[in-house]
């Protein structure tokens, strides 16, 4: 079951659900849906996921991805990382139904989860990382409004190829709200 915490046209965040571990085992051990991810290397079995849903569902701010017309689950978004003293933050988006990818569903959860960095959050500056042979995923964040920070040289080997970590990062300044702010405007 889902619900709907964060609302866009294409797609919900909702709380994540622990009996999806079976989806997650799969995604998770498909090679092209974990390329880019640090446990790619992993063997990870359904016990294994399970554990790291139970995890994920009760710490921090993390969110399944869900598709607003099936009420189909497409992947997992979250904060892996915040420093609320700093007010930053680290986001992560996981989008394992490959039927998903390049119709524009990252750029939306992006936008749901800066929305609730800074609105709810309070955050001032949201980051993430990205291997450097990810373009689709660079090309993905610069459009929502991340801008390259920096990167570490060669720091993902991948069949005898280096490949840098990009860091890239937007302010709360740099943002404009989509779908806080109107939900606030309609309480005025």
């Amino acid at each position: 079951m889902y619900f709907k915490k964060i609302v866009g046209k294409k797609c919900y965040l909702s709380p994540m659900n622990v009996e999806d571990y079976e989806k997650y085992t799969e995604w998770v051990n498909d090679m092209e849906v974990a390329a880019g991810l640090i446990f790619a290397s992993e063997l990870i079995g359904p016990e294994t996921e399970k554990l790291a849903l139970e995890r994920l569902s009760t710490s921090g701010y993390n969110f399944a991805i869900i598709d607003a017309e099936k009420g189909k689950l497409i992947g997992n978004c979250g904060f892996p990382k915040l420093d609320h003293l700093n007010k930053a933050g680290e986001v992560g988006i996981f989008i394992g139904n490959k039927d998903y990818w390049g119709k524009g569903y990252g750029q939306e959860v992006l936008k749901l989860l800066l929305d609730f960095g800074f609105n709810i959050l309070n955050l001032h500056n949201i980051s993430l990382k990205v291997y450097s042979f990810n373009q689709q995923a660079i090309e993905c964040y610069k459009k929502v409004g991340f801008k390259k920070a920096g990167r570490i040289r060669e720091t993902k080997f991948i069949a005898g190829k280096a490949y840098d970590e990009i860091f890239m990062d937007i302010l709360d300044t740099e943002y404009e709200s989509i779908y806080i702010n109107n939900i606030v405007d309609k309480k005025l």
